[in-house]
Order: C-alpha cells, then structure tokens, then sequence
C-alpha cells in the first residue's frame, strides 16, 4: 500500500495535456519578457504584433485562398498556428486554465490521443467557421476555440453520465451556456467580439466528436436513440 506521507500533492496531469500548456506557456512568458525588454532587445516589443501577422488566422486570407485556388503552406498552417498566440498574457493565462482542467479530464477519460484531436479539430473548425462567417477585416488568436472543443468533450462525457442515473441531461450544458452567458455580458460592456463564433464552433465540434472518441460511445449513442 502507498503511504499517505509519499503521495503527490498535485494530481499529475497527462503528459499530452502537460506538453500543450508548457508550450503555451514558454509562448507567452517570451513575450511578456521581450515586451518588458528583459529579453530580445528593443525590437522584443513588437514580438506579439509580428506573431499576430504571421501566425494569427485571418478570415481575409481564408477566402483569397478560396478564392484563387491557392492553398500555400504559410497561410495553411495558421489553422493550427493561430491557437498558440494570444491577445496578452491575460489572454492567454485564461486559456491555459480552461486547458488544463478540462484537458486533463478529457485525456483520463479518452485517452491523451482524443485529447489533442479535439483541441486541433475545435480550432481548425472554429477558425473555418469564423473565416465564413466574418466579412470584415478581423484576426482570430488564442487557444479559446480548442479549449472549447475540450468543454464540449466534458459535457458530452457529463450528458453520457447523467443519462445513466437517469438524471436530466441539460444539465451537462450548464458550463457552456455560462461562458457564452459571461461573454455575451462582456460584449454588451465592452463591445462585441466575434470570436465567440469560433469558441461556439469549437464546443459543437468537440461535443460531435466525442461521440467517436469517447470509448463505447457509439453503443451509449445508439443505445439512447433506441431507448426514446
């Protein structure tokens, strides 16, 4: 038996989900350094604007791909690239913790694999969507829609869990209509901000998804169609 004296403190976290945050992480604290000039000299301060440029996701440069038929790697690749640059540190810090606990969650529960599924679905899709739906010049940043994607793999573990008990199953979407009910009321304060229609998309996406990833999910699912 492990005695209680030798036992962590801190439940650890996947190591999938510990790769993701650090990454983050080491992403955000460069740019606080450079932009406090503690590293990278004087031209560290334009570090996060020349990221947001290159690596951000516009909905501009999604439809001149469209568009010409044109699909180079340098505007690809902000559909992956775009969720590891963020706003501010503030931005970001609140992205991370969505991160690690609902990624942590999700990686116990489906395994680490479903884990980085989900938050690269979520954010590739959100930022389609966005790109879509957005007819004016905007740039989308932030980890937001993929963590979103890991919220709607938690409800849909949490609506599979209260199906069983026989408990009402709306109550598995009480954190997401919070959210979108905190950002709707920030919107009205400060003025709106159409990133909520990626972070939307991303929870969608991640909850649809689930379905495949969650193991037996296919058999909970039909299994719940056939019972109504």
């Amino acid at each position: 038996m492990t005695h209680p004296y030798n036992e962590s403190p801190v439940n650890p976290l996947p190591p999938a989900v510990l790769v993701m945050f650090l990454v983050l992480t080491a992403v955000e604290v460069a740019l606080l350094l450079g932009s406090r000039g503690i590293i990278g000299g004087p031209g560290a301060i334009g570090w996060r604007i020349g990221l947001i440029e290159e690596y951000g996701f516009s909905p501009k440069v999604m439809m001149w791909m469209v568009d010409t038929g044109q699909y180079p790697l340098q505007h690809l690749k902000r559909f992956i690239t775009y969720p590891f640059i963020h706003g501010s540190f503030t931005h970001g810090i609140f992205a991370m913790v969505i991160l690690l606990a609902m990624g942590k969650i999700v990686a116990e529960a489906m395994g680490q694999l479903a884990f980085v599924t989900l938050f690269f679905a979520g954010s590739i899709m959100g930022a389609v969507v966005f790109g879509l739906v957005i007819d004016r010049p905007a740039i989308l940043m932030g980890a937001y829609p993929g963590a979103y994607a890991l919220i709607g793999g938690f409800t849909y573990l949490l609506w599979l869990k209260l199906g069983a008990v026989g408990e009402s199953q709306l109550r598995a979407f009480q954190m997401i209509g919070f959210l979108l009910g905190i950002q709707l009321l920030f919107g009205l304060i400060f003025g709106s901000n159409p990133d909520w229609i990626a972070d939307l998309t991303g929870f969608v996406t991640g909850f649809i998804a689930s379905v495949a990833l969650v193991p037996g999910g296919f058999r909970h699912l039909i299994g719940r169609i056939r019972r109504d």
